[in-house]
């Protein structure tokens, strides 16, 4: 079907604020498109507490909801490894930690240029060895650790939840991965096809390529593109949330399919009408579908509440 009326007006917006392509931005130029459009959401629900922990050995913030907390979100946001910050992500994190009941953890992996693969991948693994030694005062009990991620941080995801399964643990309850990067290939037909080039383009994805892994021999490796990894069994159930009209799509869903035929369960939700972005543009409709399925998803896996 068509892009949805509320996309299609938020790409209008978009253009007539006569802003470049991503791909014709520096990055510091493409850091100030999410500061803009996060002062669009509001400020989210009302929660416990949300603190950054000096102890943690990458910045990230703790978003505690009330009540008695049924699991921890490692959450790695979007943005090509190049753009994003906690700020930008707090009223998504706040609204997942209400929903679900659990304790979200945003993850401030450092970004490229200045730091360019495999550190994201690094600070995103050291960012989930952290939580799962710190389950107990983050949530006050021993409860699932699910990683989750959208778009590079659906990457990131993916990726510490196969080193998971390698290095022995962390033990995952699940992976949420919302539309992720999971190849470096540019020319499968939903990046070449005209309809998709909107908020995220296969320009931008290839200038996102550019700054983060420069070096093409790399791209191939399962740390950058984890589709390509020989071994998908033994992780943890994942839940994959898609788009119809974004570049990101052929990719995601070979990932579930590769993730399924390996024997994982895979619960996957191809949101019709929808752009790249729509999950955490948060004043789309499609937004709301999107975190219906994904705390439904997290429900599956949680410690009922007693």
């Amino acid at each position: 079907m068509a892009l949805d009326d509320a996309s299609t007006a938020l790409l209008t917006q978009l253009g007539e604020s006569g802003l470049p392509p991503i791909s014709d931005m520096t990055p510091e130029q493409a850091r100030g498109l999410g500061p803009a459009l996060a002062e669009m959401y509001g400020p989210g629900p009302d929660v416990e507490l949300v603190v950054e922990p000096a102890d943690a050995p990458v910045p990230a913030r703790v978003i505690v909801p009330g009540g008695t907390p049924q699991g921890v979100v490692v959450y790695y946001h979007g943005g090509g490894w190049v753009i994003g910050a906690l700020d930008e992500f707090e009223t998504l994190g706040r609204t997942l930690a209400v929903r679900t009941g659990c304790v979200v953890v945003s993850v401030d992996y450092r970004l490229a240029p200045e730091h360019r693969y495999p550190t994201a991948v690094d600070d995103a693994w050291a960012a989930l060895r952290w939580v799962d030694e710190q389950v107990e005062t983050l949530a006050g009990a021993r409860v699932p650790v699910i990683v989750a991620g959208d778009s590079a941080g659906g990457n990131l995801a993916a990726i510490v939840a196969r080193r998971a399964r390698d290095e022995g643990g962390p033990a995952l309850a699940a992976q949420v991965l919302v539309y992720p990067v999971t190849d470096a290939n540019v020319d499968r037909p939903s990046y070449t096809d005209p309809a998709n080039q909107l908020i995220v383009s296969r320009g931008a994805m290839i200038w996102f390529w550019g700054h983060y892994a420069p070096d093409p021999a790399t791209r191939g490796e399962p740390d950058a593109s984890p589709l390509r990894a020989e071994d998908l069994a033994g992780l943890p159930p994942a839940a994959v949330l898609l788009a119809e009209h974004e570049p990101l799509l052929d990719e995601g869903q070979a990932y579930a399919q590769r993730l399924s035929e390996a024997g994982t369960t895979v619960s996957t939700l191809l949101v019709p009408g929808q752009m790249h972005g729509f999950f955490t543009l948060l004043t789309l409709p499609g937004a709301a579908l999107g975190m219906d399925f994904v705390v439904d998803e997290i429900a599956k896996h949680l410690v009922p509440s007693s």
